[in-house]
């Protein structure tokens, strides 16, 4: 960096270069500290002085600030911008990530005003039940909101016992399993067939999976449906799985009943009603 005793033409001092281009000294000296944009020369009293080539790459780094990168991301990207198609080629990848952040933000949005407008149905304050609904929405289950039904012992029993990528695939199977009682009543398979046993083999694997063997668990998840139905101001999820569920529950509770009696199990039997 060349030095001079005083301010020769066609340099700037740091004061002049903020006022000029609209920003601050402090954010000159914090470009300078990082890398960005260091003064092309200094005067032997220690004042920075610029460049009209500086005020260029000062165009840049405030366009591409402005458009969202990183301060790493354009100290690493303006010694490779020299062609419009470099240049092009850098904005599409900013223009991808920002689109990534518009979906992020819009999710986020959305859970906030649904996780808002569940607060209100509940008669109390019950950060477990809001981190249940937020896991729920994370997982794009549109049933949310039937964690405002659960005590605490079913809260405990899912925050500790499933990840969301194990409980999204909980949910994928039973939007499955659903979907096929309501073929096979469609097609008039009877409950006690070989695919209606079948279908309550897969369904009872799916609850000793989601309640991990706890049959205390059983009673409140046969409940749900019915407290979905009943709840008033419902989301359009519980009332879809409210109406659905009563749609499937006789063919379901005979198949699950012929079920339990071929294998000379019943759970709803003793302890476990």
């Amino acid at each position: 960096m060349s030095k001079y005793r005083a301010i020769p033409l066609g340099y700037m001092t740091v004061g002049e270069v903020a006022k000029r281009m609209h920003t601050t000294v402090r954010t000159l000296q914090y470009y300078d500290k990082e890398g960005v944009l260091s003064p092309s020369s200094e005067s032997e009293g220690g004042r920075r002085l610029y460049t009209d080539k500086d005020i260029i790459r000062l165009h840049q780094v405030q366009s591409m600030k402005y458009l969202g990168f990183s301060l790493e991301d354009i100290k690493s990207r303006l010694k490779n911008l020299e062609t419009p198609q470099e240049v092009a080629a850098a904005l599409s990848e900013q223009a991808d990530d920002v689109r990534e952040k518009i979906a992020a933000l819009s999710d986020t949005l959305a859970a906030i005003e649904k996780l808002r407008e569940e607060t209100l149905k509940m008669d109390s304050v019950n950060w477990s039940k809001y981190a249940g609904i937020v896991v729920n929405l994370q997982m794009k289950n549109e049933f949310y909101g039937m964690v405002k039904h659960f005590d605490d012992k079913m809260l405990d029993h899912f925050h500790s016992g499933f990840t969301i990528e194990h409980a999204t695939e909980i949910l994928n199977t039973l939007s499955r399993l659903i979907d096929r009682v309501g073929e096979y009543q469609e097609q008039g398979v009877p409950p006690e067939s070989e695919q209606g046993q079948a279908l309550a083999k897969n369904w009872w694997d799916l609850v000793t999976e989601v309640t991990g063997g706890d049959m205390s668990l059983l009673p409140k998840l046969i409940k749900l449906p019915e407290l979905m139905k009943s709840s008033e101001n419902k989301e359009i999820g519980e009332t879809w799985w409210s109406e659905r569920w009563s749609s499937i529950e006789p063919f379901l509770n005979r198949a699950l009943g012929a079920y339990f009696m071929r294998i000379g199990y019943n759970p709803f039997e003793g302890d476990a009603r």
